[in-house]
């Protein structure tokens, strides 16, 4: 048995999600229309471990004395290595053991660190053989070549050459495809509004998938998400006064029109990709900033299209990486398999006991099948029979 392992590593949170042939649909979201309504579906549960088993942890790290690492603690006492998630930030180091350790080898190391646990919880909670994991981890779809480059170095130095590296749209893209395929030829706008920025691409799903799925140019901003909200609510007095209901419907005001703002990244992405919203079939929300309803709300209400949210929309990049880590490892595997060499031929003396062998399997089957179609009628039991003394003949 494959196990997807799917890291994304986030400048806030760290997701890890697993997958596995027996997973089914779990990961079907809600889908708001024009109309407003939400459905929330969900598949058949599985005794293994499901997508949504390892959990999420703090994007921090934390060195004991003896260089080894921790991923999410924030310790009283001490130093945590935090704001390294990404990569076009520069100047992040941490300094371990007289080693100084780059932005991509911290995000290295959270790699490492999460698929070790991850791997563990698996291989425990197994029923039987220990099964194949197969890893991708994700990375902002804004990163240019030599920043993909530098994170690949970074994780075939710390053991996790085998690991792919995934583009966090695509990975989103894979979860929409399971969790609400199969999918029509069309495109999709990802709107992923995580706890440092927003950011719009265009992907392409459904049968016929290009290689390279990202249409246009994808566009980020930091003046949305999670810490720009925080911000903005900071100067913000009206909130503060008052009893809970007024202040929470301060705040639902206050993130919807936060939320209509950013509808303006989302009209240059398309204008970059020269498309309309009458070219795109459907919105996935994604990112820990998403989760409050509003967010849903707006953008079906702007957009007139189809608004696709998981029940945890900050779990889908990992979960999407999990399905394609492990589709991958499975077909590489059927491929290794149809191009192995042909057996040679056994002897005679082995094929005359194979032939026996198969004579006694042939000859009981047909006996069983007489009597389980005898009950029915003596005529249909004797063609039964029939039909297994020519097969053993034959």
């Amino acid at each position: 048995m494959t196990v997807g392992l799917g890291v994304s590593i986030g400048t806030v949170n760290t997701v890890c999600a697993i997958d596995t042939a027996e997973s089914g649909k779990n990961a079907r979201g809600r889908k708001r229309g024009e109309s407003g309504r939400r459905t929330r579906a969900s598949g058949p549960r599985s005794a293994l471990p499901q997508r949504t088993a390892p959990g999420t942890w703090r994007t921090t790290l934390t060195f004991d004395s003896s260089g080894a690492a921790r991923v999410g603690r924030i310790p009283r006492h001490g130093r945590a290595v935090t704001d390294f998630a990404d990569l076009t930030e520069r100047g992040r180091t941490a300094r371990v053991r007289h080693r100084s350790l780059s932005a991509a080898d911290l995000v290295a190391t959270v790699a490492r660190t999460v698929v070790a646990d991850v791997s563990a919880h698996v291989v425990a909670t197994a029923d039987a053989h220990s099964p194949e994991t197969a890893v991708a981890v994700t990375h902002p779809v804004s990163y240019d070549g030599d920043r993909v480059r530098e994170l690949r170095d970074a994780l075939d130095a710390i053991g996790l050459s085998h690991a792919a590296l995934v583009a966090e749209p695509v990975a989103a893209a894979a979860w929409l495809a399971v969790a609400h395929g199969p999918l029509m030829p069309g495109l999709a706008l990802v709107y992923d509004l995580g706890g440092s920025g927003l950011t719009v691409t265009l992907v392409r799903i459904g049968a016929g998938t290009p290689a390279r799925p990202v249409v246009g140019e994808p566009l980020r901003s930091t003046a949305f998400g999670g810490r720009a909200f925080g911000a903005k609510m900071a100067t913000q007095d009206n909130w503060r006064a008052g009893e809970s209901s007024a202040a929470d419907s301060a705040i639902t005001a206050l993130r919807t029109a936060h939320v209509r703002e950013s509808l303006d990244v989302v009209y240059e992405c398309l204008g970059r990709a020269r498309v309309t919203m009458a070219d795109v079939d459907c919105v996935l929300v994604v990112g820990g900033a998403a989760r409050p309803p509003e967010v849903a709300a707006v953008l079906a209400s702007a957009l007139a299209r189809p608004v696709i949210v998981a029940p945890d929309p900050e779990r889908t990049i990992a979960e999407g990486a999990a399905v394609l880590a492990r589709r991958a490892a499975e077909s590489a595997r059927k491929s290794e398999v149809a191009e192995a060499p042909e057996r040679p031929e056994p002897p005679r003396v082995l094929r005359r006991r194979l032939t026996r062998v198969a004579v006694t399997i042939a000859v009981a089957a047909g006996g069983a099948l007489f009597a389980a179609t005898a009950v029915v009628g003596d005529e249909a039991g004797a063609q039964s029979m029939g039909a297994g003394v020519v097969h053993v003949q034959h």
